[in-house]
């Protein structure tokens, strides 16, 4: 994985380091996104919001984090 610093996950195709071992929840808050206005994905799978508090990020995850569209 060349390119990304030790320890990184991958947050909207951006290395954000140190983040090995936190949990989704934790991740967000670091990052200064409102939890409540934001759908994740981990590795291309959609984590709810009230699972994010127990998926533990590794090394390489990708995540993507976007604004919920509601409405039709």
């Amino acid at each position: 994985m060349s390119g990304t610093s030790r320890n990184a996950v991958i947050v909207n195709g951006e290395p954000v380091a140190g983040a090995e071992g936190l949990s989704l929840a934790e991740l967000l808050l670091r990052l200064g996104e409102p939890a409540d206005q934001v759908a994740t994905a981990l590795n291309g799978s959609f984590v709810a919001r009230d699972r994010r508090d127990e998926v533990q990020l590794a090394t390489g995850d990708r995540i993507t984090v976007f604004k919920a569209i509601v409405g039709g």
